[in-house]
């Protein structure tokens, strides 16, 4: 017996290839919506695939038609989206969207947001509760565009029940900007050293997705209005993770830490890289949800590690992922620069 009709929104991203999963194993039908309209040859047969521009004026309703009883939004962003699936509330029982942890801003209003070396940068409780405070609503930034999200989402009452989640740095395959990439091209490349900064000890939690579609599939079930932080059982700091991507390739680097921050511009510098620890508290969805990890981010590792080197193979980083590129520039691999501080650090003794 069919537990109801749930409709995805950016089914065929990372976590929505995962979550459509989940959700027809666990006894839902499903409508699985992306720009494309394709499908994953992982999902069941009776998943229903559609094409879907979300910013069509009328695109959305159509796809709901006479509604849903869950909405899945992976790609909601700001108070527009968040004006669409209000002004759908009548077709939609509840809805599971996925928000970000970097709305957070710790007790002197620093956050993601926040520039500047060490000390300007936010210095939030270890772990981090849903209660800490988080940025002003607004449209000038992701985390503030995203907070706005929430507030209207969350403003629609029992008209639209909603579960945010605040995702950690999501993990596993196709990942559209994989951190772990920073590790796995030096080790492709030969490379046998590497510098971090901040003694290689800087923690951003992460979050594979299928613990987020676990989360979801979750919160299918126990519709209410709340906001949960989404994360790994464990958040291991960049030294380990490296460590961890040099033994499934199996691989031997030295590690140079250096205490503080980038010794040189971005020398040291990794895409998890903070000088104070990023830890979410998962306590309240192990209450209210009774989730628990289905993996942990070693665990979970070779199957992103192998999907990388994948994509790797027979093209250029930049092009196997555009996006990434353009976030980060040459920033990632300048190893000219990182073999000239090492000429230096190796003279100094």
């Amino acid at each position: 017996m069919s537990r109801g009709h749930v409709c995805v929104l950016g089914a065929t991203g990372q976590i929505g290839r995962v979550a459509v999963r989940a959700l027809t194993e666990d006894g839902w039908e499903v409508t699985a919506a992306s720009r494309g309209g394709g499908r994953d040859p992982a999902w069941d047969a009776e998943v229903r695939s559609v094409a879907l521009d979300r910013d069509e004026e009328g695109a959305l309703a159509s796809v709901l038609g006479e509604g849903c009883d869950v909405l899945v939004d992976m790609v909601a962003y700001d108070g527009g989206h968040a004006a669409q699936l209000t002004g759908l509330a009548d077709r939609i029982g509840s809805a599971v969207v996925i928000s970000s942890g970097a709305v957070y801003v710790d007790d002197r209003g620093r956050g993601f947001d926040s520039q500047g070396e060490a000390e300007g940068a936010a210095r939030y409780p270890v772990p981090i509760p849903e209660a800490q405070p988080t940025v002003t609503p607004g449209g000038s930034t992701y985390a503030t565009r995203k907070i706005r999200l929430e507030h209207d989402l969350l403003a629609a009452g029992d008209a639209l029940p909603v579960t945010l989640l605040r995702a950690g740095a999501v993990h596993g395959t196709y990942c559209r900007m994989p951190r772990e990439l920073y590790f796995v091209k030096r080790a492709l490349d030969g490379r046998r050293r590497r510098v971090l900064a901040y003694e290689g000890a800087s923690r951003f939690h992460p979050v594979h997705a299928s613990n987020v579609a676990e989360l979801i599939r979750l919160a299918a079930l126990r519709p209410a209005s709340r906001v949960l932080n989404a994360g790994d059982p464990q958040a291991p700091t960049v030294a380990e993770m490296g460590a961890a991507v040099d033994s499934v390739l199996g691989r031997e680097t030295e590690t140079v830490l250096v205490a503080g921050p980038p010794p040189e511009e971005h020398v040291g510098a990794t895409p998890w890289t903070s000088p104070h620890p990023v830890v979410y508290d998962m306590a309240a969805a192990g209450r209210e949800l009774g989730y628990r990890p289905v993996t942990g981010y070693t665990e979970s590792l070779p199957g992103t590690v192998e999907w990388i080197v994948s994509e790797l193979r027979g093209r250029e980083w930049t092009r196997a992922f555009p996006l990434m590129a353009r976030a980060y520039g040459d920033a990632l691999f300048d190893y000219a620069a990182e073999d000239a501080w090492f000429a230096r650090h190796d003279r100094r003794g």
